[in-house]
């Protein structure tokens, strides 16, 4: 409750800042030596694969097998040859794909789909996830299949498959056992086996229990290693072989990563909390030769690290940005020495950055400049408050004075509320076709706050709002609010709010709390907890923040009902939501659109054909963009 790109360079010669293309970077790998990086690149097109040299950014070579193809999983072999994927979305299939110094050649065929290739430690054979014959994307955000048929009767698996790289095929055996829907996982040192995140059933509700398993990498058997009391990502096998580290903590949506690092022996037992009570969130763990590397968030501050367990993270790299990487936030060396990213934040656009970790400097630098001339479309702060004894912090978008201009007394401010709840706005450079680079340009001011339950803080903070939602949480928003205009121009009189999943949540439940918000849009938003657990399609996640089912505790889930409420709603909302949302059916949608509209508050409803989670489609996002920024005109800008 939540993308990659990839083409060719930019001439030499920037182009003026209003007619250049944005340059993407997708799916970023190092290398085992850390000398290059592959990424997926485009400027606007279809995407290549691409190394650079990791001193200085020069591209040494792109590799595009296929002009019709997107490409994805690329990850390094020990002795530096490329492994990616191929998918041929024509065909129906994916191709595994292995580039050494001269050639590329295919070494398997998926009729499905695939993810997350990752070679054997000898470098002779490749692993795989698939999915074969899959009836949609995987992940419960994407567009769900029609509920027809017998429901629950079959769902897609995600197996681990083993491929010898010498001989190409299109048989593909999975490994593991049928049944069992594999996450996440990663080669023993010894080649013997993996460690993996694995659950029983239908693989987009069960991430939330899923447990500890070690898998033999010749018959495939599952040995439980354990049964952690968090949810659980990133299974790293250290280098003799003997623990294993992950990320445990409360997290509310697959792929939206944050914790403590647990750590428990290969052979099983209890595991063991390294960072218990840091006051940030780890988002991203390696274990190289070197020790532990993490990717951290610290209150505003995105780290790269060095992790000795039962200390503190020790950061090597820090910035007011955020990062993403093929394989978590960031990719290390082998021995743990050289990191690298794609970091950007709100005023700059997205960079390769890469170097030694060094807790003394910056080492780790800006290696690419081909969006140096992209603007920045607004300017950008961080903003810091207390409530109720917690440290809360969030960003403020401004916009930027047009030359020659004065500014306004004061500006409509929009509040956009993230999803999750456990998740965190962070820096991403305003996107043209993003609406809040469409709410800066038309004058609003926006703020992103990070309330109880977001990463950034430690994971109290994160579990604050438990048994709690649109409580302390809400309470931390209207302080944000509060804080804002102690430091900024912005009308008290003139204030919106949005958010989707979550966030809509959110926006529908304050709508019954406070008559602050002059209009609301509210994206794929849950107006009934109670109706809410028997229609989705992930319900495992709420049993960690309700503490029991609905079945056992309505009253907790009743009670965080904006529809219970709806006679002390007043806000005009226009709500959006996808016709094939698993996270949040539409039936949400619809009992909130039918409650205002009984009402008789201004309430507006779009349903999209098709789309899955927060509506995410080219054009359908534009339409969603041009109807919010029309509603907040209208019940925002101009409130009287």
């Amino acid at each position: 409750m939540r993308l990659t790109v990839t083409a060719a360079l930019l001439l030499a010669t920037a182009a003026p800042a209003s007619a250049q293309t944005l340059h993407q970077y997708g799916g970023l790998a190092l290398s085992p030596a850390g000398d290059r990086i592959a990424t997926i690149e485009s400027s606007g097109g279809h995407g290549v694969v691409t190394l650079r040299n990791v001193t200085d950014g020069r591209v040494l070579r792109t590799i595009d097998p296929c002009a019709t193809c997107s490409y994805a999983g690329l990850t390094f072999a020990p002795n530096g040859d490329l492994v990616f994927l191929v998918r041929d979305t024509a065909a129906g299939n994916v191709r595994l794909t292995y580039a050494d110094a001269k050639a590329t050649r295919t070494v398997a065929t998926i009729a499905g789909i695939a993810q997350t290739p990752r070679v054997s430690p000898d470098g002779k054979r490749i692993a795989l996830l698939v999915t074969l014959g899959a009836a949609k994307e995987s992940g419960a955000t994407q567009a769900g299949v029609r509920m027809i048929g017998e429901i629950g009767e079959k769902s897609d698996e995600q197996r681990l498959a083993v491929f010898d790289i010498a001989k190409a095929t299109t048989t593909v055996t999975p490994l593991s056992p049928a049944g069992r829907y594999v996450y996440e996982y990663d080669w023993t040192p010894d080649g013997r086996g993996f460690v993996a995140t694995t659950a029983l059933g239908n693989g987009d509700n069960n991430w939330w229990v899923a447990t500890l398993d070690a898998i033999d990498a010749q018959t495939g058997a599952v040995r439980s290693i354990a049964k952690p009391t968090t949810q659980i990502n990133q299974p790293r096998v250290s280098p003799d072989g003997r623990t294993i580290a992950y990320v445990g903590g409360l997290m509310s949506d697959f792929g939206s990563i944050g914790g403590d690092v647990f750590t428990v022996g290969l052979e099983g037992g209890t595991p063991r909390n390294v960072t218990a009570g840091a006051k940030s969130t780890v988002t991203t763990i390696a274990w190289t030769r070197g020790g532990l590397r993490t990717v951290t968030l610290a209150g505003d501050q995105m780290q790269f690290g060095t992790l000795t367990p039962g200390q503190s993270v020790v950061p090597g790299f820090a910035k007011p940005a955020s990062s993403s990487a093929g394989d978590g936030r960031a990719v290390f060396s082998a021995d743990g020495r050289i990191a690298a990213a794609v970091v950007q934040d709100y005023e700059h656009a997205p960079a390769i950055y890469a170097g030694p970790l060094n807790p003394q400097g910056q080492d780790v630098k800006q290696i690419t400049h081909d969006n140096d001339a992209m603007p920045a479309l607004a300017a950008a702060r961080s903003i810091n408050w207390k409530n109720e004894g917690f440290d809360v912090q969030g960003w403020l978008l401004a916009p930027r004075p047009t030359s020659g201009t004065a500014p306004a007394s004061k500006a409509p401010m929009i509040t956009i509320v993230h999803g999750g709840p456990s998740a965190a706005s962070t820096p991403g450079y305003l996107y043209p076709t993003s609406l809040n680079a469409a709410l800066v340009k038309a004058g609003y001011y926006v703020f992103l706050p990070n309330p109880r339950g977001s990463y950034g803080q430690g994971e109290a903070f994160t579990a604050a709002n438990k048994r709690d939602f649109g409580g302390g949480d809400l309470r931390d928003v209207l302080a944000g609010v509060d804080a804002v205009e102690r430091v900024a121009p912005v009308d008290d009189k003139r204030l919106g709010l949005g958010g989707c999943s979550y966030g809509g949540f959110m926006a529908m439940w304050a709508n019954t709390q406070t008559n602050r918000f002059k209009g609301i849009v509210a994206g794929a938003g849950l107006s009934n907890w109670v109706s809410y657990y028997g229609t989705n399609g992930i319900d495992q996640w709420l049993l960690p923040f309700f503490g029991k089912s609905m079945y056992d505790d309505m009253k907790a889930y009743e009670d965080v009902s904006a529809i219970y409420h709806a006679k002390t709603a007043r806000t005009p909302t226009f709500i959006y939501v996808g016709e094939r949302d698993i996270e949040v059916p539409p039936t949400q949608s619809i009992e909130w659109w039918h409650a205002l509209k009984d009402r008789n508050v201004p309430v507006s409803l779009v349903i999209y054909p098709d789309a899955g989670h927060c509506v995410t489609g080219p054009e359908q996002s534009a339409d969603v963009r041009q109807r919010s920024i029309a509603w907040f005109d209208k019940y925002v800008k101009n409130a009287k």
